[in-house]
C-alpha cells in the first residue's frame, strides 16, 4: 500500500440501492473498518460493506479532490464509473487486502 498517497474508494450494501464515497491513506484497513461495523455511522446504518470501486493517488490532496468530485455527481454517472472497471459489482476486498 502506498502510504503517501491516497485512495478514493465506493462501497455499497447488498442489495446495491446505497452507495457510499471515502477517502483514505491506507486502503485496506479503512474497509476493513468497514467491514467491521466500524467504518462510519453512515455505513454502519446502511451497511455498506462491499468494496466495489477505487482509485489511487500519489498524494491524498489529489485523492480528497477527487472524492468531493465523485460526490457531486449524480447516481448514473456514479455506476457508469462503477461499471467501467467492476461491471459486476464484485466486492473488491480480497483484491485489496492481498495488495502489499
Amino acid at each position: 500500500m502506498n502510504s503517501k498517497g491516497g485512495y478514493v474508494y465506493i462501497l455499497t450494501n447488498p442489495s446495491k440501492s446505497t452507495l457510499y464515497i471515502g477517502v483514505t491513506s491506507n486502503l485496506m484497513a479503512r474497509v476493513w473498518r468497514h467491514k467491521r461495523g466500524e467504518g462510519s455511522v453512515f455505513t454502519s446504518r446502511y451497511n455498506c460493506k462491499h468494496l466495489i470501486y477505487y482509485e489511487s493517488f500519489d498524494d491524498i490532496v489529489t485523492a480528497i479532490r477527487r472524492e468531493k468530485q465523485l460526490k457531486g455527481w449524480n447516481r448514473k454517472w456514479k455506476e457508469d464509473l462503477i461499471n467501467s472497471k467492476n461491471k459486476g459489482w464484485f466486492d473488491l476486498w480480497e483484491q485489496v487486502r492481498d495488495m502489499t
